[in-house]
């Protein structure tokens, strides 16, 4: 049998890619590891593949567009991996690419930023196969809450903050006391929670703009934003407002006490209505010998040194 998807999608392949990509010529260079017909035994029981299961064969797959953006495979690797379809090492060797290209790609953020990459083309070709032998993405299962001696009380984890409302949240004016590196150590702990997912998350996130507002966040805002390092790196993003919004509704709707941090951070801020969320552009006119310093909390010092 033969699937032709040369003709699937209307709308034009990504500008900075050939036309079409041929599955088989593009299996056999990568040593035909990512798309063999036959699953290995260190599979998941998910990626299992049932005897009554129709065989996707290598010749089966014709040419067809790539439609998916660098982005949205970055998605897709980082939702299956997450949710427990393979552990990293297991995909690199699946799609038959080195653990440095894996990385430099997935480093990346934009539309077409990693276009020419291997790791592009092998995992778009990866979850086509998926999707040719009906294999849906895998999710994570949602965890049920603990009594104390450990007995499940059948209830979900419930992320709802919907029913909190903080003061300044009507004009997008919530004081913000946490830097961006403990926004960003938020984040990363609440996607590895059961049953959370990017795209999930950025809608909660986005709920928290006024709803005049309207704004809406992507994953790929999303990953931009963890990817940087720094207390005010990334604090004119919308994913650092929302997400403490966000953690700050649940700290209260969980009945937790603010942290030590958290109160360094009132101290520290609270002349200043929070930490600020203006993009600091330019420099710092300083003194020959003086240093620029910016402590844990993000603030800025003049440290003035030697002039003789």
């Amino acid at each position: 049998m033969s699937h032709n998807f040369a003709n699937a999608h209307n709308r034009e392949p990504l500008a900075s890619l050939s036309n079409a990509v041929n599955i088989t010529s593009l299996a056999a260079s990568l040593g035909k590891s990512a798309f063999s017909s036959k699953e290995t035994s260190s599979k998941r029981p998910h990626d299992v593949v049932d005897e009554s299961e129709e065989e996707i064969e290598d010749d089966d797959v014709e040419a067809f567009y790539i439609t998916d953006s660098c982005d949205s495979i970055r998605t897709k690797i980082n939702t299956f991996i997450n949710n427990g379809g393979m552990k990293v090492g297991e995909f690199q060797r699946a799609i038959g690419v080195t653990a440095s290209s894996y990385g430099n790609f997935m480093k990346k953020c934009g539309r077409d930023a990693g276009a020419g990459s291997t790791v592009y083309s092998a995992a778009t070709l990866f979850f086509r196969k998926r999707e040719l032998q009906g294999k849906k993405m895998p999710r994570k299962k949602a965890k049920k809450e603990t009594t104390v001696d450990g007995k499940e009380t059948g209830k979900i984890l419930d992320y709802d903050v919907s029913d909190i409302h903080l003061e300044g949240e009507d004009e997008e004016e919530v004081e913000i006391y946490d830097t961006c590196d403990e926004i960003r150590r938020k984040i990363a702990a609440h996607l590895r929670a059961p049953g959370i997912t990017q795209a999930g998350f950025c809608r909660a996130l986005s709920a928290q703009f006024p709803e005049s507002d309207g704004r809406k966040l992507s994953s790929a805002q999303l990953q931009a934003f963890q990817r940087k390092k720094g207390p005010m790196e990334g604090n004119s993003s919308g994913v650092f407002y929302a997400a403490y919004v966000f953690f700050e509704k649940l700290r209260i709707k969980e009945g937790k006490k603010k942290s030590k941090a958290r109160l360094e951070m009132e101290e520290v801020w609270g002349n200043n209505g929070g930490v600020r969320r203006d993009l600091q552009r330019g420099g710092y006119l300083v003194m020959k010998g003086d240093d620029v310093v910016q402590d844990k909390y993000g603030k800025v010092s003049i440290v003035r040194g030697n002039r003789w």
